[in-house]
């Protein structure tokens, strides 16, 4: 029975055919039974039972289901064989074979001891081969023919049947190659045509040609790939089909026919769909070159309907009918040139909407959207046209009646010529009269053609193209024309009187023409003219107009472009805010995952098989305090950014609040190197492994691991960006504060993963107080003690030394490369020694390299020069240092003000007011002070407060100040007049309990004044000031070397900015013999803060 089976293809099993086993002859049963031969093979019990089983399959599958279905006839031949190996075989193929079977023929082994074994042997087993077909053992080939005939056996069994193994197999993988050539070619063809039918039309026409031409390329590709497979298949049916063309008497034999029949079928099946496509296609590429065609349409309509409206804007400036016959025929010879060069639009729009059939004979499948379209053009174009001829016919109607009036202008001034004109003399006769008065009604004659009628009759014919100034001008004219009709009847009476008999003489004036001018009637000259500078004056208030309009559009648009810049700066702060949040939850969610999908599968007892014992117990190494930083970030931070969502530039205020819980950062970087230790043991544990494909994480742990890391580093982008676009908002001191304590984190994040790799150090490094800065530098010692010649060879070799500088202390260490991956390759720190900041003293410079400055220790006893990389670097470091010594010598001094305040009010009454002020008096006061100036101020009393004055020793002090700016400007901008220093010079200036003695020199402030005696003179805490020469009533002129102003100052004001700072030039170490500044405290500030008695001199050393 024909099971179901996964199928096989010639070419996935080629080697297994190639050992010819058995195969398929393409011989037939006298029923039409397929034919499976087993050959003679030697190693036949050594086949593997897989390949057995796929060629056994693959053979069986060959056969149309129909002769599959009547059942096959296998051929045995074991001519060769023992009869064991027969029975074998014989078992063997019972257990394997696939398919229903009809007769299985054994051609048992010819020898005379197997032979007749194998007869035995046969009737006692024969149910032990377990077939429910007959089984014929055969003697010979002859036998074989009678079962099978002669011309479908192959030539190694008597027969004549033309078998090539080789050239069967070829043709099998050719056939089943091609078919599957025809399967992917039909499933191709179907995605693509899914693609197509699926894809969106373009709204535009570059889109819509770019896809036209990109479906044509794959089409014409799949077009390839087809030609490609019908020729393949047209090679593979002649090969086939060969020997009868070259043999007409050639019979194939069914495995032929039957692959005949099935290379014909794919071919058809090929050409079918070849053929779908094409028409698929067709379809496809109509519709696209319609919508191309479509797309230029619109692009074309939208060009033209923009050049008609431009049209039609300007045909609508065309609204003055003109304010004179020239006038108006310069108006219509503008006219005629813009219809000219209008005609070329006009007609390329009405030669679009002439498309609007061939649309609708095309069958467009837009032609809806197409015909209102077109319509539109031939309204526009109708609608232009229409009004070209209007303004036509208004501007010849303005014509006519510019004619009109220049003709009744015309025939005033002939008129008034003519009155001026008869000579007087001649008129006081009575033929001269008459002879006037002819003259006259000859000329009144000529006024039937020239004059304006009716007035009313003028403005209703007209009244479409009267405005105030032509109307106006029409009233002029016509009252011009009545005056001339007055003058001249009244001169018709005059000379008829002259006509009849004169009583007495009569000698008449000779009208003047300048009477004619100064009356209302003006000339048609003079009243251009006035037209003209009405015009003008008109035109100068419209251009006013214009101006002052742009004027304003100029501002609007310049508060309109500011307006945009805000909005556009708002806009990418939203921005920056909603990828701050985005990521933020990202975050936290991929925390969570880790922590529920790794760490609390290590406790989960499903899962503990999978832990190697060496792993089991180190979650809190390999995690580290992961779980800490996941619920500050899910319960707090990310709760508090949603608040800020509206107001993006406040967001900085959200950092501050919450930016001592960012400290957490810090432990969880300094167990990165212990974590990655881990995870390089384990990373190929089966435990990650499975817990990753749980999670279905394309990356590993270790990517995760370091996201806090790469997390805390990116708020301080995400805080550059908002500052960046918030820099004139309410909230950008607040991000520039959250910024620098961001990058503060970081740095000191840095720092401790340096600190951590500290070896060889004996004592608790946490008791030293923080760690404030960490470097490389070259190191030169150079003690009191020790032997001369190292003391002078360390002058030349220095020493490669990474210092650390806490609270507290500062070590010394060697860097040591370590060889390994990932942390282990990171530096270590081998621990040499260190010095307390108790009894340690700065020098800033060094002759000769603006890169060293020294640290010395107890007095100078030790001294160590330091070599920073740059003068940055070192300028950093004597910073740091000098806030540390500054912050101790503080802290001492109030201790030992407060000691004194204890002590002063256990005292008796204080003294009489005249005698001098006490200690205690003094303390009290100047504690007062302190209270009321402690937020900005520093204390200006010393640690000694009752101790005499006190002057250094020659050889031992500082040296003393002098008035050379050489050597205050060796001090680089600060000196260690800045802070107070460990040396008895701190309080030999001052008694105790008294005020420090002012002296010419130089001194650097330590706050900021602003109120000196003149107004434009002020000084700022840093500033370096040089006290010149005391003057009257407790004044001090100073100049501030930083401004380069001058002024007078109060000395009390000038003690409390320069507190206990000393001149700048009287800070030369005469042991360094160098112009440098030195700074220390004192190596026993707590004797200094318990004995208030005692100076700074008498602690050192």
């Amino acid at each position: 029975m024909h099971q179901d089976i996964i199928p096989l293809y010639a070419a996935d099993i080629q080697d297994q055919l190639k050992k010819q086993f058995a195969y398929l002859s393409g011989g037939r049963g006298g029923d039409g039974c397929p034919v499976i031969t087993f050959p003679d093979y030697p190693a036949f019990s050594e086949i593997p039972e897989k390949e057995f089983q796929n060629v056994l399959t693959y053979l069986t599958s060959i056969p149309s289901l129909r002769d599959a279905g009547i059942g096959f006839i296998l051929v045995i031949d074991r001519r060769q064989d023992k009869w064991t190996s027969v029975k074998a075989s014989i078992l063997r193929i019972a257990a394997s074979f696939p398919g229903n079977l009809q007769l299985v023929l054994v051609l048992r082994p010819t020898g005379f001891f197997h032979r007749a074994l194998s007869d035995i042997a046969f009737r006692f087993n024969r149910d032990e081969l377990k077939m429910k077909v007959p089984i014929i053992m055969l003697g010979s080939v002859s036998e074989l023919q009678g079962y099978i005939d002669k011309t479908q056996l192959t030539e190694d069994l008597g027969g004549t049947l033309d078998y090539c193994h080789n050239r069967w197999l070829s043709r099998r993988t050719a056939i089943e190659g091609f078919a599957q050539k025809v399967k992917q070619t039909a499933q191709i063809l179907q995605s693509f045509g899914t693609e197509l039918a699926e894809t969106e039309l373009p709204n535009d026409v570059q889109s819509t040609s770019s896809l036209l031409a990109t479906h044509t390329e794959k089409k014409d590709k799949m077009k390839e790939d087809i030609r490609v497979a019908v020729e393949q298949g047209d090679d593979i049916l002649g090969s086939i089909t060969k020997p009868v063309t070259e043999n007409p008497e050639y019979k194939l034999n069914q495995d032929q026919l039957d692959n005949q029949t099935t290379v014909e079928r794919l071919l058809a099946q090929l050409h079918e769909t070849e053929t779908a496509f094409d028409e698929f296609w067709i379809k496809h590429q109509q519709k696209l070159e319609q919508c191309l065609r479509l797309r230029n349409f619109e692009q074309d309509f939208r060009e033209v309907k923009a050049a008609l409206d431009i049209v039609s804007e300007r045909l609508s400036a065309f609204t003055d009918v003109g304010n004179s016959r020239s006038h108006v025929e310069h108006i219509l010879k503008d006219l005629a040139n813009f219809e000219e060069k209008s005609h070329e639009t006009v007609a390329k729009a009405r030669m679009l909407a002439s498309e609007r059939d061939a649309f609708i004979q095309s069958n467009h499948y837009a032609v809806d959207s197409i015909i209102p379209k077109c319509s539109e053009l031939h309204h526009l174009c109708d609608a232009f046209t229409t009004e070209t001829e209007r303004r036509r016919n208004l501007l010849n109607k303005s014509l006519e009646l510019h004619d009109l009036l220049e003709k009744s202008m015309k025939w005033c001034d002939e008129g008034i010529y003519l009155l001026a004109s008869q000579p007087v003399d001649k008129c006081q006769s009575q033929d001269g009269a008459e002879s006037a008065l002819q003259e006259i009604e000859k000329f009144l004659d000529t006024g039937a053609g020239n004059k304006i009628k009716e007035l009313n009759k003028i403005y209703r014919e007209y009244a479409h193209i009267l405005n105030e100034d032509l109307k106006d001008h029409v009233q002029k004219v016509f009252q011009k024309q009545e005056s001339m009709e007055e003058m001249f009847q009244k001169r018709q009476v005059s000379l008829k009187k002259l006509a009849a008999k004169q009583t007495r003489p009569v000698q008449p004036v000779a009208p003047r023409p300048e009477a004619f001018v100064k009356s209302p009637c003006t000339s048609p000259g003079l009243q251009r003219e006035n037209v003209s500078n009405s015009e003008s004056s008109a035109l100068r208030r419209v251009n006013y107009r214009k101006a002052k309009s742009d004027v304003t559009e100029l501002h609007q648009s310049r508060g309109g472009s500011t307006m945009d810049d805000e909005e556009n700066l708002a806009v990418l702060r939203q921005h920056v805010m909603n990828e701050l949040i985005e990521t933020e939850r990202a975050y936290v969610e991929e925390l969570l995952c880790v922590l529920e999908g790794y760490a609390a599968e290590m406790d989960n007892p499903l899962m503990a098989h999978l832990i190697s014992p060496e792993l089991q117990n180190k979650k809190d190494i390999l995690f580290g305090n992961m779980e800490e930083i996941y619920h500050f970030h899910n319960r707090i931070f990310l709760r508090e950014l949603e608040t800020y969502i509206e107001y993006p530039e406040l967001v900085g205020r959200c950092f501050l609040d919450q930016m001592e819980d960012f400290q957490i950062y810090e432990k969880y970087c300094q167990n990165k190197p212990r974590s990655e230790s881990l995870w390089r043991q384990f990373s190929d544990s089966v435990f990650f492994q499975e817990c990753q494909r749980k999670l279905d994480h394309k990356l590993s742990l270790d990517s995760y691991l370091l996201k806090p890391v790469q997390r805390i580093t990116k708020y301080q982008l995400l805080l550059k960006e908002m500052l960046k676009y918030s820099k004139n908002c309410e909230g950008a001191e607040d991000l520039q504060e959250a910024l620098t304590s961001i990058l503060g984190i970081l740095k000191a994040v840095n720092d401790s993963m340096h600190q951590i790799a500290i070896t060889g150090y004996d004592g608790n490094l946490n008791e030293l107080g923080k760690l404030l800065m960490q470097g490389s530098f070259n190191v030169w010692t150079d003690h009191k003690k020790g032997h001369t010649k190292v003391k002078d060879l360390a002058r030349f070799k220095p020493m490669q030394r990474h210092l650390f500088l806490h609270e507290k202390a500062v070590l010394f260490c060697k860097k040591r490369e370590e060889n390994g991956e990932g942390y282990e390759k990171a530096p270590s720190y081998s621990y040499k020694h260190s010095l307390n900041m108790a009894a340690v003293g700065i020098t800033e410079n060094v002759k000769g390299d603006a890169k060293k400055f020294e640290i010395w220790y107890n007095a100078r006893e030790e001294v160590y020069i330091i070599q920073a990389p740059t003068p940055e670097v070192k300028a950093t470091w004597v910073n740091e240092i000098r806030k540390v010594l500054t912050s101790q010598l503080q802290a001492c001094r109030e201790a030992s003000q407060h000691r004194t305040l204890e002590q002063t009010q256990s005292l008796p009454l204080p003294l009489p007011a005249s005698s001098c002020a006490s200690p205690s008096r003094n303390h009290i006061r100047n504690t007062k002070k302190m209270e009321e100036k402690k937020a900005d101020l520093p204390s200006v009393e010393g640690c000694g407060t009752t101790a005499a004055p006190k002057y250094p020793e020659k050889g031992k002090g500082w040296a003393k100040p002098s008035q050379s700016l050489d050597a205050s400007e060796e001090n680089d901008g600060w000196s260690s007049a800045e802070e107070p220093l460990n040396s008895s010079d701190a309080e030999e200036e001052g008694g105790g309990g008294g005020e420090m003695k002012l002296t010419p020199g130089k001194y650097t402030v330590v706050t900021d004044y602003d109120k000196g005696v003149s107004e434009e003179f002020t000084v700022k805490s840093g500033d370096l000031v040089q006290l010149i020469r005391e003057g009257e009533d407790g004044l001090w002129f100073v100049k501030n070397l930083s401004s380069g102003r001058e002024g007078w100052i109060p000395a009390n004001n000038l003690l409390m900015l320069i507190g206990n700072s000393k001149s700048a030039q009287s800070l030369s170490s005469s042991e360094s013999g160098t112009a440098s500044s030195n700074l220390s405290t004192s190596s026993s500030c707590s004797d200094s803060c318990n004995v208030s008695s005692t100076s700074f001199s008498d602690i050192k050393g």
